[in-house]
């Protein structure tokens, strides 16, 4: 990713690149010559571990439940109750920022429960679908 970033009124062009476990490695160019390449080093602070993982919601605590990635419009319904399901398929298309995403099955099994109606909006971690 490019970015043009000014210091201390001067523009640069910097390059960003994820490299590895979270560290970066930073090209730093101005606009119309080449520079050196600067390599990230974490700042002397003391290191902070990062935040315990948030608890699932109690809804989505069965090994069943298909949940929202992320916040969107449900497009579509592909399941009913009683259905079918293998590892893999497509329950629902939620919709996010435009761009339609296909929400699978990670479980094999028989549609137990549809959460969510087609309009629906939903927010991550939300339960669409349960497969016993």
């Amino acid at each position: 990713m490019n970015y043009v970033v000014t210091v201390n009124g001067e523009k640069y062009e910097v390059e960003v690149e994820r490299v590895g476990g979270g560290s970066s490695s930073l090209s730093r160019r101005p606009p119309e010559r080449v520079s050196h390449t600067v390599q990230a080093v974490p700042a002397a602070q003391p290191a902070v571990a990062p935040p315990p993982a948030a608890p699932a919601p109690a809804a989505s605590g069965s090994a069943g439940s298909v949940v929202s990635p992320m916040p969107g419009t449900v497009l579509d319904v592909k399941v009913k109750e009683g259905d079918a399901v293998a590892v893999g398929q497509v329950v629902v298309i939620l919709e996010a920022m435009k761009m339609e995403t296909e929400i699978v099955s990670e479980v094999a099994g028989s549609v137990a429960a549809v959460r969510v109606k087609k309009g629906d909006a939903v927010d991550t971690d939300t339960v669409l679908v349960e497969v016993k």
